[in-house]
Protein backbone atom coordinates (compact mmCIF):
# COMPACT_ATOMS: atom_id res chain seq x y z
CA UNK A 1 0.00 0.00 0.00
CA UNK A 2 1.33 3.50 -0.71
CA UNK A 3 1.99 5.94 2.07
CA UNK A 4 2.48 9.68 1.83
CA UNK A 5 5.64 11.15 2.54
CA UNK A 6 8.48 13.64 2.27
CA UNK A 7 12.12 13.16 1.38
CA UNK A 8 15.16 15.97 1.52
CA UNK A 9 18.27 15.36 0.09
CA UNK A 10 21.27 17.41 0.39
CA UNK A 11 24.20 17.71 -1.78
CA UNK A 12 27.31 18.97 -0.91
CA UNK A 13 30.61 20.10 -3.10
CA UNK A 14 29.81 17.32 -5.80
CA UNK A 15 28.74 18.58 -8.74
CA UNK A 16 28.62 15.36 -10.72
CA UNK A 17 26.41 13.81 -8.21
CA UNK A 18 23.97 16.67 -9.52
CA UNK A 19 23.08 15.07 -12.83
CA UNK A 20 23.26 11.60 -11.16
CA UNK A 21 20.59 12.78 -8.49
CA UNK A 22 18.21 14.58 -11.17
CA UNK A 23 18.91 11.02 -13.22
CA UNK A 24 17.54 8.50 -10.37
CA UNK A 25 14.85 11.28 -9.84
CA UNK A 26 13.76 10.77 -13.59
CA UNK A 27 13.47 7.29 -12.77
CA UNK A 28 10.96 7.54 -9.72
CA UNK A 29 9.06 10.49 -11.37
CA UNK A 30 6.13 8.72 -11.16
CA UNK A 31 6.03 8.38 -7.61
CA UNK A 32 6.90 12.22 -7.03
CA UNK A 33 3.92 14.91 -6.59
CA UNK A 34 5.91 18.06 -6.03
CA UNK A 35 9.75 19.14 -5.78
CA UNK A 36 11.62 22.40 -4.76
CA UNK A 37 14.80 22.34 -5.16
CA UNK A 38 17.32 25.33 -3.76
CA UNK A 39 21.01 25.84 -5.41
CA UNK A 40 23.48 28.06 -3.25
CA UNK A 41 26.36 28.10 -5.29
CA UNK A 42 28.28 29.99 -2.86
CA UNK A 43 27.97 27.22 -0.20
CA UNK A 44 28.67 25.03 -3.18
CA UNK A 45 25.17 23.24 -1.79
CA UNK A 46 22.02 21.81 -3.42
CA UNK A 47 19.29 21.16 -1.17
CA UNK A 48 16.18 19.29 -2.96
CA UNK A 49 13.02 18.27 -0.93
CA UNK A 50 9.87 16.18 -2.58
CA UNK A 51 6.75 14.85 -1.75
CA UNK A 52 6.23 11.14 -2.71
CA UNK A 53 3.45 8.40 -2.69
CA UNK A 54 4.81 5.51 -2.86
CA UNK A 55 5.56 2.11 -1.10
CA UNK A 56 7.71 1.51 1.90
CA UNK A 57 9.73 -0.13 -0.52
CA UNK A 58 9.88 2.31 -3.33
CA UNK A 59 11.10 4.32 -0.91
CA UNK A 60 14.23 2.54 0.01
CA UNK A 61 15.07 1.89 -3.05
CA UNK A 62 15.00 5.66 -4.60
CA UNK A 63 16.74 6.71 -1.16
CA UNK A 64 19.38 3.83 -1.16
CA UNK A 65 19.94 4.70 -4.18
CA UNK A 66 20.44 8.33 -3.67
CA UNK A 67 22.56 8.19 -0.37
CA UNK A 68 25.48 5.74 -2.33
CA UNK A 69 26.30 8.81 -4.16
CA UNK A 70 29.19 10.49 -3.11
CA UNK A 71 28.35 14.01 -0.90
CA UNK A 72 24.79 12.92 -0.99
CA UNK A 73 22.33 13.01 2.52
CA UNK A 74 19.04 11.49 1.76
CA UNK A 75 16.56 11.35 4.69
CA UNK A 76 12.84 9.86 4.74
CA UNK A 77 9.56 10.71 6.69
CA UNK A 78 6.21 8.97 5.78
CA UNK A 79 2.98 8.85 6.94
CA UNK A 80 1.82 6.23 9.21
CA UNK A 81 -1.31 6.13 6.86
CA UNK A 82 -1.72 3.79 4.02
CA UNK A 83 -3.71 4.96 0.65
Amino acid sequence: MNRIGIIAIIIEGHKESVARVNAILSEYSELVHARMGVPNHEKDLNVISLVVEATNEQVGAMTGRLGNLPGVTVKSMMTNKTY
